[in-house]
């Protein structure tokens, strides 16, 4: 059997092995693989891996031994499922992989644009603190997150441990979600409308899947209805967020800052408007990306292979 990774560098830079995947046949590893590339790296092969590099159905039609995709990832909006489902082909994601890294991120964001560390840890090494006349000084204001309300838009595995966080730091938590099942019994907690969780949050974060509902979801109208005291985090996808209405609303001050980990085009174009934005913190889509998050991912993919030639498919998303 013959086994193709179209684009693994990201999640196995090196410090990982492809070994699970080796014992199932022949293992083909490319780093990076251009869409009109995807063909030839991938003709003969029974099984294909892919993060981001794109599977449309005309692809799919030029592969005709191919039995499965694994995403090694959560999200699937790369390959076309119908597609795959009308020649047989199972499409299978990695859903729970990185559920804790992601969340410790939001915090990340969230602290750092609070309290701005590496601003302050850079003036100290840049001899500040030394020529200062004050035991103490603070370069920007200082934020305390306890007391302060978390408004979380989807609430699913990675909304809810944002919740959980969110929670034992002193927060309040309101959620905006389709399916309203399962409440935690953190105190106070409720769930929201989105207008009513955007008007009253201190920190939006976002948790929702890129749906034709939810793209451009936060635009110049809804953006308005945020205090200019309020932070907004994304972690999800970047296309829920308007650029440039995002940008206009931290420049002219109507929002105290943003922290993202996505944007609608990845890598960005110089010219993005957010990577020049007032207060606005945007990091290299890298939340899902710390080691252990990484091996879980290698290892959940094994699992659905092996669940697979098993004759019993688990994480089927074109079902």
């Amino acid at each position: 059997m013959k086994l193709t990774v179209l684009d693994g560098y990201c999640l196995n830079p090196g410090d990982l092995s492809w070994d699970g995947l080796r014992r199932f046949g022949e293992v083909s590893v490319f780093d990076r693989t251009p869409v009109e590339e995807v063909v030839k790296c991938a003709a003969g092969a029974q099984m294909v891996f892919t993060n981001k590099t794109p599977l449309p159905g005309e692809v799919l039609e030029q592969l005709p031994g191919l039995r499965y995709i694994g995403v090694l990832a959560t999200g699937y909006d790369v390959v076309d499922l119908e597609a795959a489902k009308r020649r047989g082909i199972v499409v299978a994601n990695i859903p729970t992989y990185g559920t804790a890294s992601v969340a410790q991120f939001v915090f990340a964001l969230l602290l750092e644009l609070c309290q701005n560390v590496r601003l302050h840890a850079d003036a100290v090494r840049a001899g500040e603190w030394s020529r200062s006349p004050d035991w103490s000084f603070w370069k920007t204001p200082l934020v305390e997150v306890a007391g302060k309300t978390m408004g979380i838009v989807g609430f699913g595995r990675i909304g809810r441990q944002v919740g959980k966080i969110a929670d034992a730091m002193g927060m309040r938590v309101i959620a905006n979600d389709t399916w309203q099942g399962n409440p935690p019994d953190w105190p106070d907690f409720r769930w929201a409308e989105l207008e009513e969780l955007l008007r009253e949050s201190d920190v939006v974060s976002l948790h929702s899947p890129l749906l034709p509902e939810t793209d451009g979801m936060i635009d110049a109208r809804r953006l308005a209805w945020m205090k200019p005291t309020a932070f907004l985090i994304n972690t999800s996808r970047g296309g829920l967020v308007v650029d440039r209405d995002l940008a206009d609303a931290l420049n002219a001050g109507r929002l105290a800052g943003a922290g993202l980990d996505v944007l609608p085009v990845e890598p960005p174009t110089p010219d993005n408007p957010l990577l020049s934005a007032r207060n606005c913190l945007v990091t290299p889509h890298m939340a899902w990306a710390t080691h252990e998050a990484r091996a879980r991912l290698m290892d959940l993919t094994v699992e659905n292979v092996a669940a697979f030639l098993a004759g019993q498919p688990v994480n089927v998303v074109n079902g």
